[in-house]
C-alpha cells in the first residue's frame, strides 16, 4: 500500500469540531459492550478512542459503503467480505477499476490486539490503517477529505457523527468510526477453542488431536511463531517463500537489508477459510503451505532459522491440516451474513 501522506495525518490529528447539533436531535448513545472470546486475555480500551455503540453503527455502515472510493465502486467489504471470513479470495486485491492491488488481503479477526497493522508493519494505529485503502491509486484512489465532505450530504451519517463525536463527519469521524467497528471483530469460538477452554473433550477428533501435539512439537515448531490465543507472535520472519523477493517486505519499512523478505507472522485461526496464503497469495492450499515448511524454504540469505526440512509423514501432513481446520470459527461472521 501507499503511504499515507503527510497532509492526511495532519487532517486527522488537526480536525477541528464543526457545526454541532442542536442536543434535542441527537441519538442516544453508550459504551459498546465488547465480547472477548473466553480464554482471551483482557482488552483496554484507549481512554482516547472509546469504543460506543454509536460509533461502530457509523463504522459498520461506511465499512459496507461503497462511497468511499473515488468512483463509489467498492467499499472495504468489496476486499474484506464476511462470507469469506473477511478476506477476498483472490491472490491479490482488486481496487476500483479492476486496478490489481500490492499485497493478498488479510483477515480482520481480532484487530484489537493487533501491534502492528499491514503485513510489513507499516503502522501501529488502526485509525491510521483506515486511510491507506482510502488513498491507494490502486484500491479506492480518493481522498478522505473528499470522502468526508461526501457524507456530510448525507443525514443518516450526519445524525450518526453529530450524535457520536458531537461534529460533523470530517476524516477524523471517518477513521475513528471504522477503527471502533473493525475492534469489535472478535473470533474465538472454534472447535479448539471449545476443547481448550471449554473443556469439551469431543471437540476435536483423533487426527485434529494428533496436529495440535505435532504443532506444538519440537519436530514441527509451528507454535514458535504461531503462539499465544491469537496463533502469531505478531514477529516479522523470512519464511523463504523465494531466493529473490519481488516484494521485499518489512524492509520497506526499515530500510534494514536483513528485513528483506520478512513478513508479520499472520494469525492461523479461520485460515482453512482464508485462502489463498502468503502476503502474495501464491499458495493455494494447506498442503501448499504445509509442503513449503516441510521442505524448508527456499534458501534466501536472511530466512529464519526456525526454516528447516522437516520430514513429516503423509499422516503428519494431514493432521496437521485437521487441525488448522479445528481453528475454524463461523460464529463471529454470522451476524453479517
Amino acid at each position: 500500500m501507499l503511504r499515507i501522506s503527510i497532509l492526511s495525518f495532519l487532517l486527522i490529528c488537526l480536525s477541528v469540531v464543526s457545526c454541532r447539533n442542536n442536543d434535542d436531535d441527537k441519538l442516544e448513545d453508550s459504551n459498546y459492550e465488547l465480547e472477548i472470546p473466553e480464554g482471551f486475555p483482557a482488552f483496554s480500551i484507549d481512554e482516547d478512542k472509546p469504543i460506543t455503540e454509536l460509533r461502530v453503527e457509523l463504522g459498520k455502515l461506511l465499512f459496507f459503503d461503497p462511497i468511499l472510493s473515488r468512483d463509489s465502486s467498492i467499499s472495504c467489504a468489496s476486499c474484506h467480505k464476511p462470507e469469506l471470513y473477511f478476506t477476498d479470495g483472490l491472490a491479490i486485491s482488486e481496487g476500483i477499476e479492476n486496478r490489481i492491488g500490492f499485497r493478498n488481503t488479510p483477515s480482520l479477526a481480532n484487530l484489537a490486539y493487533a501491534p502492528f497493522l499491514f503485513s510489513d508493519g507499516g503502522t501501529n494505529n488502526l485509525e491510521l490503517q483506515v486511510l491507506a485503502p482510502i488513498e491507494d491509486h490502486n484500491e479506492m484512489d480518493f481522498n478522505v477529505v473528499e470522502a468526508a465532505e461526501r457524507l456530510k450530504s448525507i443525514e443518516k451519517y450526519r445524525n450518526l457523527a453529530l450524535s457520536a463525536f458531537n461534529r460533523e463527519p470530517d476524516p477524523f469521524v471517518l477513521t475513528r468510526s471504522i477503527a471502533a467497528f473493525e475492534r469489535t471483530l472478535f473470533s474465538g469460538n472454534s472447535a479448539y477453542d471449545k476443547f481448550t477452554f471449554q473443556n469439551n473433550e469431543n471437540a476435536l477428533n483423533e487426527a485434529q488431536k494428533r496436529g495440535l501435539d505435532l504443532f506444538f512439537s519440537e519436530k514441527a515448531k509451528c507454535g514458535n511463531c504461531h503462539s499465544g490465543h491469537l496463533f502469531t507472535n505478531f514477529a516479522f520472519e523470512n519464511i523463504g517463500l523465494y531466493q529473490s523477493y519481488e516484494d521485499i517486505g518489512r524492509q520497506r519499512i526499515t530500510f534494514d537489508f536483513a528485513d528483506e523478505g520478512k513478513f508479520k507472522v499472520p494469525s492461523l485461526r479461520n485460515v482453512a477459510k482464508t485462502a489463498p496464503y502468503m502476503h502474495d497469495g501464491s499458495f493455494a492450499t494447506l498442503e501448499a503451505v504445509v509442503n513449503h515448511y516441510n521442505n524448508g524454504g527456499a534458501g534466501h540469505p536472511f530466512q529464519s532459522t526456525l526454516i528447516n526440512p522437516i520430514g513429516f509423514t503423509e499422516q503428519e501432513k494431514q493432521d496437521l491440516i485437521q487441525f488448522l481446520e479445528a481453528l475454524t470459527d463461523s460464529t463471529w461472521i454470522e451476524p453479517f451474513l
